[in-house]
């Protein structure tokens, strides 16, 4: 047997980070429609999974570290297996059954995944993966995946093209696409130890944070930022773990309408789901009796940070980003207004780039050490993240359709909750998974997700100032009416006034007033004009909601002014 390949610092990480309550597991659903060759299906995914070694090999830790080595005993047998679920084989059922799998720890003798073939799932058949978090991250693993699929039914089986060997298991870090920060992370790895110590000053001693980031740009001080954030919000969904896992995922939504509404109110896809998904916690939490006003929700997510050339390659590169959803706002578009805001703020830091050289320090110390700061870090947020498109365009896995793709992200630490957003074939669909212990029922949750995107739809296709107020740069505010210009009255001195004789008596003339001017002369104090709305986008024309939207108030027209004399 070979010695092995050695195990890149930054998948150590990764590796090391299972716990008894949370598996570092990536758990994938394929829904499949009939007809549904079980053999080809079995025979395709053998064939085109051991294209590439990770699956083939299984991780030895020595004492210089983890390596792959290929499994002497390997059975594909043990990795792929039929299923049969219980009861009306529904999609209740299939949740169970992938919520189970969840829960279960792959084993470590063998090369780190396996895959199970859900037979008679309704009118098809489910494929349920569980790939462990040390083989790849999301982004890679959906290019597993596609290299599993075909785009014609009667396409012929064949492998799959790879990237150069040693390209794929060698390690080199992606600092070339990020220069600003490529010497000091490259700094703080190759000074990891002396690193270690100081973060670990910090970890004991949370004064000295202010000591290293007066230091500057050094891995220990941009991990005490880090460490040093606040807490988010306390909610129930929040506490202490128990191990078992529940699944729900939504139904899909049409990308189209996603696209046409972000365009309208001028926001990506990745803020109006977000901003949907913040507000589906928000009902959630109301739902509950839990109040809602101020709430901030923190989500950690993840950010692929590939140079151009290398995305087919296993293994993780990404960094990660402490998003904080707005839960508290009710306003809808209040909340994607803020969402956006928060989102744009992200997009210049440098928070990936250095979250990514700090996993890779952690690599080479000692996992007391990565342990500790990492529940530092994990205290600080409520929920893993993760949006992954997919493609967008039909295919086929052993010939069978593909109706839908889903997977469930791992959840670090102490979090207790998964959000994973999917796009495929031109359809969105929202993915939950979370510890019984704090949500026992994630499909309460997900059942608020797509009325909370409608309403959005409702604004933009109802609101009479929907479509100004996500104009660019501009307030996602509704527009003040401006104060009326009124015409300035010309001033007589004191001197060429005249006083007007007094008179009495009933019969006393009134003093003539001026013949009113002509409608075109006379100043009018007019409300401001708003703004030139622009033409919707023609899906949005076409588009009607699902539910009848609230009653408003019929609008009042401005009452024009009196032309008769007093």
């Amino acid at each position: 047997m070979s010695n092995g390949k050695r195990m890149a610092p930054v998948d150590t990480t990764w590796l090391r980070m299972d716990r008894l309550n949370n598996h570092m597991v990536i758990v994938g659903v394929l829904i499949l429609r009939d007809p549904v060759d079980l053999d080809r299906l079995e025979h395709t995914l053998a064939v085109r999974l051991l294209s590439y070694d990770r699956f083939r090999r299984k991780v030895e830790e020595r004492a210089g570290g983890a390596f792959w080595v290929e499994d002497p005993r390997f059975d594909i047998e043990r990795h792929i297996r039929r299923a049969r679920l219980a009861g009306s084989g529904g999609k209740a059922e299939l949740q169970r059954f992938v919520a189970e799998l969840a829960a279960r720890p792959l084993d470590p003798a063998h090369p780190l995944w396996q895959t199970h073939i859900v037979e008679r799932y309704e009118e098809g058949v489910a494929v349920v993966m569980r790939i462990h978090h040390a083989i790849g991250d999301g982004a890679a693993l959906m290019h597993v995946l596609l290299g599993l699929t075909d785009e014609t039914p009667d396409a012929p089986l064949h492998g799959v093209e790879l990237p150069d060997e040693e390209r794929e298991d060698a390690y080199s870090p992606p600092w070339e696409m990020l220069a600003p920060l490529v010497e000091a992370v490259e700094r703080g790895v190759r000074a990891s130890t002396g690193a270690a110590r100081s973060v670990l000053g910090v970890v004991r001693r949370p004064a000295k944070a202010l000591d290293l980031l007066r230091g500057g740009v050094n891995i220990a001080a941009e991990l005490a930022y880090l460490l040093l954030m606040p807490m988010d919000s306390p909610t129930r969904l929040k506490g202490e773990l128990c191990g078992e896992k529940a699944v729900a995922w939504s139904p899909p939504i049409p990308l189209p309408e996603v696209k046409a509404i972000g365009h309208a109110l001028h926001c990506t896809i990745n803020d109006m789901l977000l901003a949907s998904f913040a507000g589906a916690i928000n009902a959630y939490l109301a739902e509950n009796g839990d109040a809602t006003h101020g709430v901030e929700v923190r989500a950690l997510v993840p950010i692929d940070l590939r140079p151009p050339g290398r995305a087919r390659e296993l293994g993780n590169n990404f960094g990660i980003v402490a998003v904080e959803l707005p839960v508290g706002i009710d306003n809808p578009l209040a909340r994607l207004k803020e969402v956006r805001r928060r989102m744009a703020a992200l997009k210049k830091s440098y928070e990936p780039v250095v979250t990514l050289g700090l996993v890779e320090a952690l690599g080479y110390g000692p996992k007391i050490l990565q342990d500790r700061l990492f529940d530092l870090l994990l205290s600080r947020a409520t929920a893993v993240m993760t949006n992954v498109p997919g493609p967008q365009r039909p295919l086929y896995l052993g010939g069978a359709p593909i109706d839908q793709i889903m997977f469930w992200v791992p959840q670090s630490g102490e979090i207790g909750m998964g959000v994973s957003l999917m796009s495929f074939n031109n359809q969105v669909q929202l993915g939950l998974i979370a510890d019984v212990a704090l949500t026992p029922e994630p499909g309460e949750i997900v059942k608020h997700f797509q009325p909370e995107f409608e309403q959005l739809l409702y604004h933009v296709l109802l609101d009479d100032w929907g479509e100004s107020v996500f104009r660019k740069g501009e307030p996602a505010e509704p527009p003040a009416r401006e104060a009326p210009k009124k015409t300035p009255r010309k001033r007589v001195s004191a001197k060429g006034r005249k006083a007007p004789a007094p008179q009495t008596g009933t019969l006393a003339k009134k003093p003539a007033r001026k013949k009113a001017a002509p409608p075109d002369e006379q100043p009018v104090e007019e409300p401001a004009k708003a703004p030139k709305r622009a033409r919707k986008p023609a899906v949005l024309r076409t588009m009607r909601p699902t539910e009848a939207p609230p009653p408003t108030r019929p609008r009042r027209r401005p009452r024009a002014p009196s032309r008769t004399s007093a």
